[in-house]
């Protein structure tokens, strides 16, 4: 079998809209901002109330990308090696061998991350940066593709943790899940009535409509994908006028600007386009950027939020022509 071109890898992600939908109501923005994410190898923070989908979301992206998935619930009790694996003791062999963890998968989906410890949290750190674990100072690689598509509660949901600063960096887009409109909620009433099952997403008719290699030819053509000094300027600009706000105490780190450079490109491909232009990096500055910001407790105390910060520069920022 020929290996797909950029053309055919960028139809078949373009269909995994179209069969995530058999499975998920509405929340296209959301599907968009993790295919933008497997594009770029990066890693998707989800955030919403209980009850809007977030984990049905993953699993049919899954579904439909062919991928393996594992879930992990975190929970207050959680510890790390539940995440990475462990060295176990084969009494047959009196040898160590190691026992992996549900990490080593392709994409994996920890369920409502903020309501383990930080110490746990923190046990993914590596995974997310390397692509490894290390375990007894042995690095193990993770497969490809891999990706961490974490959910979880509003911060002012009793019995959670909100996350370090050095965990959420690790996470290219942070996407909020909202509430469904009110056609889309009774278009969710109807499937259940008629059957639906969230469990069973085989039944649901949801099926695999991209495989490995196409994404991988996606991924190819994506960092070929034309970014100009202007726009690179442009998103240098951006970040640095966040640093800059007196709303924040600390702004967008040159990790910051990258993750944008990586999906304004990704968004520019999806689009059907070879380079990048300003509304690229305007569509994708708030997913990539609302999480790298932390405000000042009298901001937050005002009501300004990330959102509202990022924004307000990219309204001030000069566009290049």
């Amino acid at each position: 079998m020929s290996a797909p071109t950029s053309d055919s890898a960028r139809a078949s992600l373009e269909a995994l809209r179209t069969e995530i939908a058999k499975a998920v109501v509405g929340q296209d923005p959301v599907v968009t901002g993790l295919v933008v994410a497997l594009l770029c190898r990066g890693h998707v923070l989800l955030e919403g109330v209980p009850g809007v989908a977030k984990t049905l979301i993953v699993r049919a992206l899954a579904a439909s990308c062919d991928l393996d998935t594992k879930r992990v619930q975190f929970t207050p009790d959680l510890m790390p090696s539940d995440v990475t694996g462990s060295l176990v003791y084969d009494a047959r062999t009196a040898e160590f061998t190691f026992q992996p963890g549900p990490v080593f998968t392709n994409l994996l989906l920890a369920d409502e991350i903020n309501r383990t410890p930080p110490k746990t949290q923190a046990s993914l750190l590596e995974a997310m940066e390397e692509g490894q674990v290390s375990v007894d100072g042995t690095p193990r690689p993770l497969p490809t593709p891999f990706l961490v598509a974490a959910t979880q509660n509003p911060v002012e949901y009793e019995g959670t943790y909100p996350l370090p600063e050095a965990q959420l960096d690790r996470f290219l887009l942070k996407l909020t899940v909202p509430l469904p409109s009110r056609g889309d909620e009774i278009d969710v009433l109807t499937r259940h009535a008629e059957g639906f099952d969230p469990r069973d997403l085989d039944a649901a008719g949801v099926r695999p409509v991209a495989s490995p290699a196409d994404l991988e030819a996606a991924r190819d053509a994506v960092v070929k994908t034309t970014v100009s000094p202007e726009i690179a300027g442009y998103i240098v600009d951006i970040c640095r006028a966040t640093r800059e706000s007196p709303s924040v105490s600390l702004g967008a780190s040159p990790r910051g600007a990258t993750a944008l450079l990586s999906t304004s490109r990704a968004w520019a491909w999806l689009t059907g386009r070879d380079y990048v232009t300003p509304d690229d990096v305007k569509a994708l500055a708030l997913p990539t950027l609302r999480h790298r910001l932390q405000l000042r407790p009298e901001a937050e105390m005002e009501g300004i939020t990330a959102d509202s910060v990022v924004n307000a520069v990219l309204s001030h920022v000069p566009v290049p022509r």
